[in-house]
């Protein structure tokens, strides 16, 4: 099966070579995973105007003259109501001991709130890590706005008693300083070689990151209550046999999870037209990912509450 290999030639070190782990992490939609999509130059994290998207730890890997970044995508923490949510809190917050570095993404388009001082506390009892304020979306305030908010990341720093290492306006959208963070974050990690080769962009799992992209795909267009009840699982995916080499064909059969018959109906659509839409952009994205031509067959099934079900949410992965 054919993969997707980063493009250029591999990046010439130089010493003293930094590696290491920077957690990214804020509230929902505070463009986590668009941003560490936009350092890494490829697409490793799904993205959605939905809250709550990442369910799960992502890595993303940069490679540069100075160093190997790590970035790790964390799920935004929030005020759980599920056991679901309770659990991507709590992977959240476990990236926190683990990591050289800390990220908090606070976007510029909105003041600065509970949820934000509650995720910069949660950073700020983790002695060890310096703390870097990354304020995304810059592309969407202009000067006086972005000035005001830089204030108020400020105030917020000192109420806290965290001495931001870095405060870096940035914007995933046009590139505006995204290199610039990327050299800031390298700079912070501890000397040492590389973790993952150097042609790696993600650790994830094929078949997790193809999950991934058709429940990117599912996300789109949906009510506001339905996206936290959409889950994805591959259930079998490989090349289809008795094709010739220059013919490669993949086969994907996945499964996409509902908790109630009404939201199942709303993921088929009328006589099956979202799910054909769902089927075509998902495709798309994976055939991108795999580099071949993709056959993929999806079905829904209801997997009731599955969002409470300590059964369910093991089968799903989480």
């Amino acid at each position: 099966m054919a993969r997707h290999e980063p493009e250029g030639p591999e990046p010439v070190l130089t010493e003293p070579q930094r590696s290491g782990f920077v957690s990214v992490v804020g509230r929902p939609n505070a463009g986590k995973s668009t941003l560490i999509n936009a350092m890494v130059g490829e697409k490793v994290a799904i993205t959605s105007n939905k809250p709550q998207t990442t369910r799960h730890t992502v890595r993303g890997i940069v490679n540069s003259t100075a160093g190997q970044l790590v970035l790790v995508d964390t799920p935004g923490l929030h005020r759980p109501r599920t056991l679901l949510g309770e659990r991507l809190n709590d992977e959240a917050k476990g990236t926190l001991a683990d990591v050289d570095v800390i990220a908090v993404t606070l976007p510029a388009d909105e003041r600065i709130g509970p949820g934000d001082r509650f995720i910069a506390a949660e950073t700020a009892a983790v002695r060890r890590a310096p703390k870097v304020a990354v304020i995304t979306k810059a592309d969407l305030v202009d000067p006086e706005r972005m000035l005001r908010h830089l204030t108020e990341v400020a105030a917020m720093g000192a109420e806290l008693g965290i001495a931001w290492a870095e405060v870096v306006p940035v914007s995933a959208v046009d590139g505006f300083q995204v290199e610039l963070l990327t050299d800031l974050l390298t700079r912070l990690l501890p000397e040492g070689p590389p973790l993952y080769p150097l042609d790696t962009a993600t650790d994830e799992p094929l078949e997790a990151r193809v999950g991934e992209l058709i429940r990117e795909a599912a996300l789109e267009g949906v009510r506001d209550e339905l996206p936290h009840s959409i889950a994805v699982l591959v259930d079998e995916m490989g090349p289809r046999e008795g094709r010739r080499p220059e013919r490669p064909l993949t086969d994907v059969h996945a499964t996409i999870f509902v908790e109630r018959s009404s939201q199942k109906a709303i993921v088929i659509g009328p006589k099956g037209a979202r799910l054909k839409q769902v089927g075509t952009t998902a495709r798309k994205e994976i055939e991108q990912l795999l580099g071949t031509p993709v056959y993929l067959d999806l079905h829904v099934t209801v997997a009731k509450d599955w969002q409470r079900d300590p059964r369910q949410l093991r089968k799903l992965g989480f």
